[in-house]
């Protein structure tokens, strides 16, 4: 049975670590692609460098029998955070990850926790990520890192970090896409009323949001009617008369309500879209852009690689879930 070991550490948060015992724990997992997946289907332990009560964020004590030797025998080993990304991880616990790393354990950090797997020298010459508001100290304090501050998560094969604490929950489920294929994962998000798939090079943050303005009731209606015609060719003229307004002041409410401009926005649906279809049919690359509303599949190869970092081929490649 794979075996995942979350770190638990005096003074730490139940947000990050509770999202890999939530995901990781679904012992019970009995959707419709649940054929020939072994029960419990991962075995989660919370491993302290002090076997015992672990006092949290909030005044609750969690209890562990399990210690750092535990957490370096595992399969995968998650790091959800550190008490502090000024100071030095507890040597203790970057022995159990060199250990884990050198028996070919699969090493994973929500948030803070690169910095445990900084200090263990496991990131050196490779590309991660941390929290936007961490991510200069990061390459400061380690400059072998290729710290990139911009995505969700950064899947460096076997050393996987994620961004802040919630984009955890999309590394987490990424990593089901890649045990038990797409389809087990998209049922798993759900069951937590979570977005099946963010891509790992989705941007952390933008400067504007991205919701539409709850009085800008036409740009809103707009965009609904873009999404259900998304598969038809698709203009700013369109959009702007079915907001009712003059393509100048379409674009500048559109952009006051979403931080974005219409074509952008529009590519990025389209390339979302494709994703089901990628994963779910076996219809052509070319057949995929059409269903979407690319004029071509050298335009959609174009967009899907700037927004995805991979191809549609590599993608379904990697993602697709054999049901056989």
């Amino acid at each position: 049975m794979h075996t995942v070991a979350v770190l638990a550490y005096p003074g730490m948060s139940g947000f990050e670590s509770g999202i890999a015992a939530e995901i990781f724990g679904m012992t019970e997992y009995t959707g419709p692609f649940s054929a020939g997946i072994e029960r419990p289907w991962y075995s989660v332990k919370y491993c302290s460098p002090s076997p015992g009560g672990v006092s949290m964020i909030g005044g609750a004590t969690l209890t562990t029998p399990y210690g750092l030797d535990d957490l370096a025998d595992a399969d995968t080993v998650v790091i959800p955070s550190v008490a502090d990304v000024t100071t030095h991880t507890e040597h203790d616990v970057t022995e159990a990850i060199r250990t884990a790393s050198g028996r070919g354990s699969r090493l994973v950090s929500i948030c803070s926790g690169a910095f445990a797997l900084a200090e263990a020298g496991v990131l050196d010459g490779l590309s991660a990520t941390t929290h936007w508001v961490y991510v200069d100290l990061l390459q400061q304090r380690f400059p072998d890192i290729d710290v990139d501050p911009t995505p969700l998560y950064v899947d460096a094969g076997s050393v996987l970090t994620s961004a802040g604490c919630a984009a955890g929950l999309d590394l987490c489920l990424h990593i089901i896409r890649s045990d038990r294929g797409a389809a087990v994962a998209n049922d798993v998000a759900r069951r937590l009323v979570a977005p099946p798939h963010r891509a790992g090079g989705q941007a952390q943050y933008i400067d504007a949001p991205v919701s539409v303005a709850t009085d800008d009731s036409r740009i809103s209606q707009s965009m609904a009617w873009a999404l259900d015609h998304l598969g038809s060719p698709i203009g700013l003229d369109q959009l702007a008369s079915q907001a009712a307004v003059s393509r100048r002041s379409y674009l500048r409410q559109f952009a006051q309500a979403t931080g974005t401009t219409p074509i952008k926005w529009l590519i990025g649906q389209r390339v979302t879209a494709s994703l089901e279809l990628l994963e779910s049919t076996t219809l052509s690359v070319e057949q995929v852009a059409r269903r979407v509303g690319f004029e071509s599949a050298v335009t959609y190869r174009h967009h899907f690689v700037r927004a995805m970092r991979t191809t549609p081929s590599d993608y379904r490649t990697a993602f697709v879930h054999d049901s056989a």
